[in-house]
């Protein structure tokens, strides 16, 4: 794969498993990483582990002044952005029946309406430097659903129509838009399943175990390099076939 030495990436979620992965993937290829977070401990511990490739600029992408601010922070330090990652995401379960408005409303805020907020930002320099890669982490319950998930299902599906909306809009630019959603993943989130639960969903997994955050961040990779230019608009399963759409 082509070094990305010129490239400048910003990747949202970099205080998790899939956005630190993520994030020292880009880093070995040679990219100035920009890591945005709420956990400003681990951001600065990964911006030490990586070196002078890597600035942390914490922010809460559920506040859209602080989104807002981030942009406009990074655009004035680095002018543009050539790859943007959005992997943050909050999930808040509940069976419809009683989940709170707020449950929904913060859902949708983060893992949606931010998303399109913060890619909004980062527009006008990506289309005047007529070249960028946006890449978004979706999931693989936007495209199956998932009981006690409507509000995380419906923002990851959300994510699709707005991949191939904008992919549309920003083609003529060499700007590409794409997708990749992850299945089940083992990062701290699912070590709290209990271990009955993990049996019956490895028991749905064709390959046998969970994906590893580097499974999701090589697929991540892929669309932020030259490699991927004559594709956009797409969705990148990463499940271990336990869902084959």
């Amino acid at each position: 794969m082509d070094s990305l030495s010129s490239k400048r990436a910003l990747v949202t979620g970099a205080s998790g498993g899939i956005g630190s992965a993520t994030a020292r993937l880009l880093a070995a290829r040679g990219a100035q990483v920009f890591l945005t977070g709420r956990n400003i401990a681990k951001l600065n511990s990964l911006k030490e582990e990586l070196g002078g490739q890597a600035q942390a600029y914490p922010c809460d992408l559920s506040d859209a002044e602080e989104r807002t601010s981030l942009a406009k922070t990074i655009l004035a330090e680095h002018e543009s952005l050539d790859i943007l990652v959005n992997n943050a995401g909050q999930a808040q379960d509940g069976l419809a029946l009683n989940m709170k408005a707020s449950a929904w409303r913060e859902v949708l805020e983060v893992n949606l309406t931010g998303v399109f907020h913060l890619t909004q930002q980062f527009l006008r320099p990506m289309l005047k430097q007529r070249c960028g890669r946006i890449v978004m982490v979706g999931s693989v319950v936007g495209f199956t659903g998932n009981k006690g998930q409507t509000n995380y299902a419906t923002s990851k599906a959300g994510l699709v129509g707005l991949v191939k909306s904008l992919a549309q809009e920003l083609a003529s630019r060499s700007i590409t838009v794409n997708c990749v959603a992850p299945g089940f993943v083992a990062t701290a989130m699912t070590e709290n399943l209990s271990e009955q639960v993990k049996q019956r969903v490895l028991e749905q997994i064709p390959l046998g175990r969970y994906a590893t955050s580097e499974d999701i961040a090589h697929a991540v990779l892929y669309f932020a390099s030259s490699e991927s230019a004559y594709t956009t608009g797409q969705t990148l399963h990463v499940n271990g076939g336990l869902a084959m759409v």
